[in-house]
């Protein structure tokens, strides 16, 4: 009897808690109509020059549309500069599934290659240093043959994309602690002819 004592008094605690109305000021409803505009540098996209205005010390930023479909081609556009800069797709500690935020880019990847017929890429899996040789070896050939299936998926043609596994030999950075096992748990798009 005595045990179940505090706990129906926590109940009735928490109980009354959730019914309290009391005097919390309403939240100011928030509300915009037409397509989600977000800052082109929360895309990733570098932000657009901006011109100082007299007596304004900083100027209002210029927001993008978003499309209303999230899947759509001309939601996130990437550039030939982001194609250059985005052509490392990172993973999980022992694993070679692709996460979704690398998608945008290797869609943008596979688009240029279905373009450009004459175009090439090798992607080389790599590792970081835990685990033995073979098994590294195997995990980046996993990487990179995942990534080579997701640009095929997105349009790229099966002779356009090779790939090779690196595994741990050669890391991007050489320390021994998690940020560096981060860097080094990748698949890297490597172009060998861009036309």
């Amino acid at each position: 009897m005595r045990a179940s004592l505090p706990l129906a008094f926590l109940f009735a605690v928490l109980l009354s808690a959730c019914a309290f109305k009391g005097d919390i000021p309403p939240e100011k409803p928030m509300a915009q109509s037409g397509p989600l505009k977000v800052d082109p540098a929360l895309l990733g996209a570098p932000a657009p020059a901006r011109q100082a205005q007299p007596g304004r010390t900083s100027p209002p930023a210029t927001p993008t549309p978003i499309a209303a479909n999230p899947d759509s081609e001309t939601r996130i556009k990437l550039d030939p500069v982001g194609l250059r800069t985005q052509r490392s797709v990172y993973f999980d500690l022992n694993s070679a599934a692709i996460k979704a935020d690398y998608e945008p880019a290797l869609r943008a990847h596979a688009r240029y290659l279905a373009e450009h017929p004459q175009a090439r890429v090798r992607i080389e899996g790599n590792a970081d240093e835990r685990g033995t040789a073979e098994h590294n070896q195997r995990l980046g050939l996993k990487r990179a043959a995942n990534v080579r299936t997701t640009l095929l998926a997105h349009g790229a043609v099966n002779k356009q994309v090779g790939i090779k596994t690196l595994g741990a030999s050669k890391p991007k950075e050489p320390g021994h602690d998690e940020a560096s096992w981060a860097e080094n748990r990748r698949s890297d798009v490597v172009y060998e002819r861009e036309k």
